[in-house]
């Protein structure tokens, strides 16, 4: 799952690691600072993918088919930026995408990809939950699905001789069905190596690519209500890169507090450990503030088993402000418990440096 951030000048590139069956952050695969600058797009139809801004959508595919090696199934799941046609020709064999579409690409028989997307017949309906987002609430979408097996055609400008005349992909189409009033209909036309051969399958696509929402949460942690990246002052741009990467990692670490918050059950029947986020000597000042914040009522207990992700995301919740009664932690007071944590562990650090002194 990848996520470029910002506009022009510099900017993160982040490549995570989601399970498909839980939905749990397992960590960070690959992050890459990048500077964009301004150019004319004929000079950049010259250079080769490896010498532009869009070749890290390769080195993100790369990357994730060498760190996640040992997984039964490797899926890339990025938006409308990654829609490159060296990518889809390019992908290591391991990978497998699901990308936004972008471009009304030319077909092998001479079509275009929208207009024959566009006559498919109806394959499904489905309901599908779509997360709130800055200018949209929550709210179950109905959702009407089609589906298209397509090859694209190699475009002519800007791309090497090298590269396969035609790639094979699937195409699954969703358009929402009477969105409410005054909110724009969701309509997503996904490309992806997966097999899709009925509606079932394209309905599997859809909910695959809603786990790129896990990337959302991720910058908005990192941005004006998390670590406020965005209001760095920096001008040396190593500390500031250090220091940007260092609040990705925990940014990161917050998402897995939040995923672990109701203590769910993962695919192997257990609960996420609590390595996943800590260190082991982490364990012992974990229980030590369990004690000082569980109060006398079941509300104020922490249902969770020591030594599980769950039972640390209750303990950083409670630092972070969460009472045990109302509503569910969320990301910001995740992060708020996490840095008091840290905070309380560099002390302990600190106080056995002067002993040993």
């Amino acid at each position: 799952m990848v996520r470029s951030q910002g506009g022009g000048g510099d900017y993160l590139h982040a490549v995570v690691a989601v399970d498909a069956e839980d939905d749990a952050v397992l960590g960070l695969i690959d992050g890459q600072f990048l500077s964009r600058g301004e150019g004319r797009k004929s000079q950049r139809r010259a250079v080769s993918i490896e010498h532009k801004e869009s070749y890290r959508w390769l080195r993100g595919a790369e990357s994730a088919g060498r760190v996640c090696a040992q997984a039964r199934q490797i899926t890339m799941i990025a938006d409308r930026e990654a829609d490159i046609f060296e990518l889809f020709a390019r992908r290591p064999t391991s990978v497998d995408l699901l990308v936004r579409a972008a471009q009304d690409r030319s077909l092998g028989d001479g079509g275009r990809l929208f207009a024959a997307v566009d006559a498919m017949p109806l394959a499904a309906r489905a309901e599908l939950d779509l997360p709130a987002k800055p200018g949209r609430r929550a709210r179950r979408a109905v959702l009407a699905v089609r589906f298209l097996s397509a090859i694209l055609a190699r475009p002519q400008n800007g791309i090497q001789r090298k590269v396969a005349n035609a790639v094979s992909l699937n195409v699954v189409d969703l358009r929402e069905i009477d969105p409410p009033a005054g909110e724009m209909a969701i309509h997503w036309r996904l490309l992806t190596t997966h097999p899709v051969h009925d509606g079932s399958d394209a309905l599997v696509i859809a909910d695959l690519y809603r786990r790129r929402w896990a990337i959302e949460q991720l910058f908005r942690t990192m941005k004006t209500q998390g670590f406020d990246i965005e209001g760095l002052r920096i001008d040396d741009e190593l500390p500031r890169c250090n220091l940007v990467m260092a609040a990705l990692i925990a940014a990161i670490t917050v998402q897995q507090l939040v995923h672990a918050r109701d203590g769910k059950i993962g695919p192997n029947g257990a609960l996420r450990p609590i390595t996943d986020a800590f260190e082991p000597e982490d364990e012992a000042l974990l229980a030590a503030y369990c004690t000082k914040l569980e109060g006398k009522t079941a509300r104020q207990k922490n249902p969770h088993p020591s030594g599980s992700l769950a039972y640390a995301a209750w303990v950083c919740a409670r630092l972070g402000g969460w009472t045990g009664y109302y509503g569910k932690p969320g990301p910001i007071v995740m992060l708020s418990g996490w840095q008091q944590f840290q905070a309380g562990k560099a002390a302990i650090q600190i106080a056995k440096a002067q002993q040993n002194v």
